[in-house]
């Protein structure tokens, strides 16, 4: 996941899943432009006011900071993944805004993405999800313990509704494509929720946390139910601890994992489509003024999904940020 700081901006990415089989897909027009159309107002905001971006985060995995009052943030972030016989990729954009300290609202849309027929079911990142679908999500950090001066530990829930897109995102396996059935399991609303806690400080940084994601049902077709859970250990070099307006570095070690249940078909689960995993590799967030870079890969340790899925051998994000 994915979200900066504390203080002021919040970071946050995506990344693309993809497993499955050669056959890709492109969104719709109306969906790009409905995608794109959050990426252009969001810029218009942009060019309101400045703001310091001060923040922290990781890429891919639940951490506890929120937008100050009354800041914005904007992320664009470009994310895929490879199986060696084919690839997935996205772009996503997010706008975030802080209500009080403690709450923060966004609204996430895809732009543009190709989609493999057969990928297993994935949430991929803990700030939003690698499908077709719109989200909105609340974050309420509620408790928030200083322990040491510039060191607190705190935890955020957060509370999200899916709705769907233009973009058609969740493909069946190549061998149950149908023209009846993938709009069922596309055209319904979804939940996520979450809750992270963990430790931060002007040089380290541990979260970790866990979140559902469930999608309702539609003529006795539903999509899997998702279990998502993240560990993150982040370290702030001396030399690169500079208060904007300077650079500012962090490196991050993130460790993900998701377990999902079968594709349900006509009240059946489909064999060879639940499975589990778990990812690792390093990320990495540069901050200047009001703007921030942040990119991260991740390798698999662990993969035990259906048979009708290929394996997964990297995810990667490239996320560009811009704090006002």
């Amino acid at each position: 996941m994915m979200r900066p700081g504390a203080a002021g901006g919040r970071l946050s990415s995506v990344i693309g899943e993809t497993f499955g089989v050669r056959q890709s897909v492109w969104g719709s027009a109306a969906g790009n432009k409905a995608g794109i159309a959050v990426v252009v107002a969001a810029v218009l905001l942009c060019a309101a006011r400045p703001a310091a971006a001060n923040g922290h985060g990781p890429v891919f995995g639940l951490s506890t900071p929120t937008n100050n009052e009354g800041g914005w943030s904007l992320d664009t972030s470009f994310m895929g993944s490879g199986t060696g016989a084919s690839n997935a990729s996205m772009f996503r954009s997010m706008l975030a805004y802080g209500v009080t300290p403690d709450l923060q609202l966004s609204l996430s849309a895809p732009a543009l993405m190709t989609t493999p027929a057969g990928m297993p079911f994935a949430r991929g990142t803990a700030m939003m999800p690698t499908d077709g679908d719109y989200e909105g999500l609340v974050a309420y950090r509620f408790q928030r313990s200083d322990f040491a001066p510039g060191a607190r530990y705190e935890s955020t829930a957060y509370f999200g509704l899916e709705l769907p897109g233009p973009q058609q995102a969740f493909r069946l396996p190549a061998a149950k494509s149908s023209s009846l059935i993938e709009p069922r399991l596309n055209w319904v609303p979804g939940f996520y929720g979450a809750l992270a806690s963990g430790l931060a400080s002007r040089s380290d940084y541990f979260w970790y946390g866990a979140g559902f994601q469930y999608f309702t049902p539609s003529g006795g077709d539903q999509r899997p139910w998702l279990l998502f859970y993240s560990l993150v250990y982040g370290y702030r070099p001396e030399f690169l601890r500079w208060d904007y307006p300077s650079w500012d570095g962090r490196f991050f070690l993130e460790l993900t994992g998701e377990r999902f249940n079968q594709l349900q078909l006509n009240g059946v689960g489909l064999p060879g489509t639940g499975g589990s995993d778990l990812f690792f590799g390093p990320s990495t967030l540069w901050l200047y003024k009001n703007y921030g870079i942040e990119t991260g890969i991740q390798f698999p340790l662990y993969e035990n999904v259906g048979f009708r899925y290929g394996r997964t051998l990297y995810r990667w994000v490239i996320d560009a940020s811009y704090f006002f």
